[in-house]
């Protein structure tokens, strides 16, 4: 009898450690995740300051005042104006911003991740010159990423690379982002007298130096967490991704939660994309009789993915599930653009608004839905044309003649110097810029011309130029290069690398003097992932599947 109870002991022992083994991901999981989770209070009210009762200007003295709404994550064919979108989920309100402006056609992101992309767009420079290279990444994400994605055999092989050592020795996540001493967009129109107001995502670090009020802005409605609602809202339709070790991450991690001007977090007053369009509406109303800049920073359409419950029936039965929660999430998104023109017109604004719409970067791939980029090939963290690809339109009535199409590529780093040139405010004085004014070539007055016609990309090993209409993008872990003629290729089927040898040199010559007096990145990178072209996440990886590799 004891002999018996001592077998069965050791075998619960046995097993017990088993289980603990196959769920030592999990349990590690909950343990990083749950580590430094903030308060967070029910929601508050914003007290955002009132600008003068009337206006101190006439109309033709007064600066426009510039709305830049930036989404997440959004795919190029996401967007009904170019010919695609979602099947039966139109983006009226985007696609009628367009049209009412200028639709830059080959326009780009300035990287395939979110973080870059946005210090470009604040401050027109490459990381180059700024050293802001990588997304800021919270303690604990890199290595429980690669633990999941290795666990599950994402992409087959080869697995993806944690460095611990560097890890290790990383700045805290607050500290990772955008150096106090760049000028950004919002400090330069400051000096031309404008209020400037920041609501949803910043990512560009949030220490003293580098918190959205730090770096010009006079108010900030931050997006502290990354949950839309709570999971258990009634309101939530939620779709979570088994196969996506971010989202893993991010659905154990994330919490519904803001701050304003960096006080104590709250909950968000509803659906986070409604929510920031409702605190954007009051600013518009606050401000209304002085010029102002309002930075409104989308969340949608990234992971987690989240949807109200409304929107989810509205847009029919779409499957797999993702797919319609996804869908769900994109016209929250366009809801709020047709929201953010309607009150500027109500209010008397619009002809002397500049609103510019974009997006961060190409729609991802992780979240396994094939067409969110076609027709081009690749994902957010590629910087295939699908990674990159971001539309960029705007409008401004009183200087834009609606219509307007413009095929000259143009990039994120342009906005910065445009926006000051909508705003009659100088840039700073001994900062190069590296973007362009977009505005001569959007009203039809002017040209644009940058030095070897090109446009540059990085990010650790992976370079890319685009001069003229030829591509090159070499990965240096594979020892790879890819060459592509736009011209005639779009969609980068055919690798001219072998065939073209001049123009691989030529254009590597230009990568090179790129990166000669480069600034050494901020921070380095500590996971190298992986990622097919050509597939989701939610494919397998066969022999032969093309990937690329994405330090960060």
């Amino acid at each position: 009898m004891v002999r018996n109870i001592i077998i069965s002991a050791c075998v619960l022992v046995v097993l017990g450690g088993i289980v603990a083994y196959k769920n030592k991901t999990k349990i590690l999981l909950h343990i990083v995740t749950s580590h430094g989770l903030e308060e967070v209070v029910p929601n508050k009210s914003i007290d955002w300051a009132q600008g003068p009762e009337f206006s101190a200007a006439t109309d033709e003295k007064r600066p426009p005042n510039i709305v830049f709404i930036l989404a997440d994550d959004l795919g190029i064919n996401d967007i009904s104006v170019f010919g695609g979108g979602i099947p039966g989920v139109p983006t009226p309100n985007i696609d009628k911003l367009a049209k009412d402006g200028v639709l830059f056609r080959q326009a780009y992101a300035g990287n395939a991740t979110c973080a870059p992309s946005r210090a470009m767009l604040m401050t027109g420079r490459y990381p180059t010159r700024t050293g802001f290279e990588f997304t800021p990444t919270p303690e604990g994400m890199g290595r429980m990423v690669s633990m999941i994605s290795n666990e599950l055999k994402v992409n087959g092989e080869p697995p993806t690379q944690f460095n611990r050592a560097l890890a290790e020795d990383a700045l805290p996540y607050d500290d990772q982002g955008l150096p106090g001493e760049e000028v950004t967009i919002a400090e330069v129109l400051k000096e031309r007298g404008y209020h400037n107001v920041h609501i949803g995502k910043w990512h560009l670090g949030r220490n003293v130096e580098m918190s959205p009020n730090a770096q010009g802005f006079d108010e900030s409605l931050l997006m502290r967490s990354g949950l839309y609602l709570p999971p258990d809202d009634p309101n939530v339709i939620n779709a979570k991704l088994d196969f996506d070790p971010i989202d893993q991450f991010l659905w154990a991690r994330m919490q519904f939660a803001a701050s304003f001007n960096s006080g104590e977090i709250f909950e968000p007053g509803g659906y986070l994309t409604d929510f920031w369009t409702d605190e954007a509406v009051k600013v518009i109303d606050a401000n209304k009789n002085r010029p102002f800049f309002l930075y409104l920073a989308h969340w949608g359409a990234h992971t987690p993915l989240q949807a109200t419950r409304e929107d989810f029936e509205a847009v029919g039965d779409l499957k797999p599930h993702r797919l319609r929660v996804y869908a769900a999430m994109v016209r929250a998104l366009d809801r709020s653009v047709g929201r953010i023109v309607e009150k500027l017109e109500a209010e008397g604004l619009s002809e002397n608004t500049i609103i510019v719409f974009s997006s961060d970067n190409g729609g991802a791939g992780y979240i396994g839905l094939p067409d969110v980029n076609a027709p081009y090939r690749g994902w957010k963290l590629t910087l295939f044309e699908g990674g990159i690809r971001a539309p960029l339109f705007m409008k401004w009535p009183e200087k834009i003649t609606p219509g307007t199409v413009i095929d000259v590529p143009v990039a994120h780093i342009d906005v910065m110097p445009t926006l000051a040139a909508a705003g009659g405010a100088a840039l700073p004085n001994g900062v190069e810029i590296d973007g362009k004014n977009l505005l001569p070539i959007a009203t039809g007055t002017g040209n644009l011309s940058r030095e070897n016609d090109a446009l540059y990309w990085q990010s650790g090993y992976i370079r890319v130029v685009r001069a003229g209409n030829w591509k090159l993008q070499i990965d240096g872990k594979q020892n790879k290069a890819w060459l592509f003629d736009l011209a005639s290729d779009p969609t980068e089927q055919n690798n001219l690398s072998d065939a073209r040898p001049d123009k691989l040199a030529a254009l590597t010559s230009l990568i090179n003097a790129h990166y000669e007096d480069a600034r050494m990145p901020l921070y380095p990178y500590t996971l190298e992932n992986p990622v097919l072209i050509d597939k989701t996440l939610a494919d397998d990886y066969k022999a032969g599947d093309e990937y690329a590799w994405w330090p960060n």
